[in-house]
């Protein structure tokens, strides 16, 4: 049954709990397992969907039908150390932040708002899988799929307190593969190398054009390839990151960017294969009500709002047309990074302008 234990003592409880659970993207089950048996000690009965997603309908409410999510997955590997190390001031842990955070702060609204009924919408609560890197917003995806009009409203919980992610950033993803016939870098010289038609192919993505506006990018993340110093290379590889506001920019972006690599594989005698392993939508939806509201419990909490352009699960439901942002809910830094912290005081704050933003959708 729900407790009625006082909600800064249990965000920190949960923190760590859910910290303290390695979930790298596509390996999410233990913390999700962890999850659902957190919603069922408060009386709810969550249940766990095709890719892995923990969901709970929440009774009672009034107004909207409001889905509020916040992903499970981290960017670190599973042996990645995650335990919780600071103090009163900071606290430290790999995704301590990203996205920890964010389901310690909705768990313990929930068990509180069971307990005071305090005023909410008509709730429903994921825990979504797959949010980080090549998962591609594969949980948010299935929902929106299997759910296509079930929900007014989506608040993806992700990001720092005050920000309003109100903009979708859309982005192409690539994994692109050389092959040649490689060989012994003095016996078989000039044969072709996969590293050198590699490298003369990042360096034509140096050349695409990308606009200033809409804000647009492109990064190479990885490489890898060949075998040793004097051996010439047979395969190489690189993935590629596409990004944009617009989605006609987006896919401009790409066709001149894998016409670059595929030239460079002609020049170089080489064969290339080249495999999208992401998509994410870009774009905006009519959401400007309900960053009014969030503007407003921000307000209230005294917190400075601010909107951006951001990837996050809401990007999923503003494809599909649903009035989506993304909400912060803790001040903290270095984020993906294995230095990241947070600042424990800021997850009440964070708590308590959860309260007033689904007061509001009420």
């Amino acid at each position: 049954m729900p407790t009625t234990t006082r909600p800064t003592t249990r965000l920190l409880e949960f923190l760590k709990l859910i910290c303290e659970t390695p979930a790298p993207t596509f390996e999410e089950e233990v913390r999700g397992e962890l999850v659902a048996k957190l919603l069922r000690d408060m009386g709810l009965k969550p249940f766990t969907d095709a890719v892995g997603n923990v969901i709970a309908e929440i009774s009672g409410g009034t107004g909207q039908r409001v889905l509020v999510a916040a992903h499970l997955d981290t960017v670190f590997p599973k042996e990645t150390n995650v335990k919780i190390k600071g103090g009163n001031q900071k606290l430290f842990a790999p995704g301590i932040g990203d996205n920890s955070a964010s389901l310690a702060v909705m768990l313990a609204y929930l068990e509180h708002t069971l307990v005071t009924n305090e005023t909410r919408p008509r709730l429903t609560f994921a825990a979504t899988v797959g949010e980080e890197g090549l998962g591609d917003l594969r949980g948010m995806r299935e929902l929106m799929r299997t759910h296509p009009s079930s929900f007014d409203a989506v608040v993806a919980l992700d990001g720092h307190l005050g920000t309003i992610v109100d903009k979708a950033v859309g982005s192409k993803r690539f994994e692109v593969t050389f092959t040649a016939k490689g060989g012994h870098s003095w016996g078989d010289f000039p044969s072709p190398s996969a590293i050198h038609a590699l490298g003369d192919a990042i360096h034509a993505l140096n050349h695409v054009v990308v606009p200033k506006e809409p804000r647009s990018s492109y990064n190479v993340g990885e490489i890898r390839g060949g075998t040793s110093v004097n051996a010439i290379a047979q395969e190489a590889s690189f993935n590629l990151d596409l990004r944009s506001l617009d989605t006609k920019v987006l896919e401009g972006l790409e066709q001149d960017a894998l016409r670059r690599i595929r030239r460079a594989a002609r020049e170089h005698s080489v064969e290339v294969r080249i495999e999208q392993v992401g998509d994410r939508p870009a774009g905006k939806c009519d959401n400007a009500w309900l960053v009014a509201l969030a503007k407003e419990a921000l307000q209230v909490v005294n917190v400075l709002s601010k909107t951006a352009a951001s990837s996050t699960d809401a990007n999923a439901a503003m494809a599909v047309g649903i009035p989506a942002i993304a909400f912060g809910v803790y001040h903290g830094g270095d984020a993906h990074r294995l230095s990241e912290w947070l600042e424990p005081d800021s997850l009440q704050t964070g708590y308590r302008s959860l309260v007033e933003l689904m007061k509001r959708l009420a």
